[in-house]
């Protein structure tokens, strides 16, 4: 067999500050377009303030996820990033949006789930999400699925 790398791009456009867009049909349409049998797919989010997470699609939990990053990581916080008079040599969109590009470092830019039998090898409750963290905004996932 030899060795197959296939990669798409997932486009989306969050509506909310906080928002758990669930992404998970998305990659294994992309998955099974690949034809990789056994492998890994890689689901990348190219955004400082968007992260790729995790976990169960139910509605009260993922208000429960809300809740919890507001709580540790609050908007209306003092952040340097904001100091938009001290950053003169730094582009900048004019966004307020410290309390984003944290909540993004605590949960991170990508998810690795292996392959096999062509399928994603998920527990029961699992769905991949793109967590907007600074919405309404355009976002962009990459997906990179390597193997045979």
């Amino acid at each position: 067999m030899h060795m197959i790398i296939h990669k798409q791009t997932i486009k989306k456009e969050s509506k909310s500050q906080i928002e758990f867009i669930d992404i998970t049909h998305d990659v294994n349409e992309i998955v099974e377009a690949s034809r990789v049998k056994n492998g890994q797919v890689l689901v990348f989010s190219p955004h400082a303030t968007a992260s790729i997470a995790i976990n169960e699609n139910e509605s009260l939990l993922l208000q429960d996820f809300q809740r919890l990053l507001y709580r540790l990581v609050p908007v209306d916080e003092r952040y340097s990033h904001d100091l938009f008079e001290l950053k003169r040599t730094v582009r900048s969109d004019g966004r307020s949006n410290g309390h984003s590009h944290c909540k993004d470092l605590i949960l991170g830019v990508s998810e690795v789930i292996p392959i096999e039998e062509g399928k994603m090898l998920f527990g029961e409750h699992q769905n991949i999400f793109l967590v907007e963290m600074d919405g309404g905004r355009k976002r962009d996932v990459v997906v990179q699925i390597m193997g045979e």
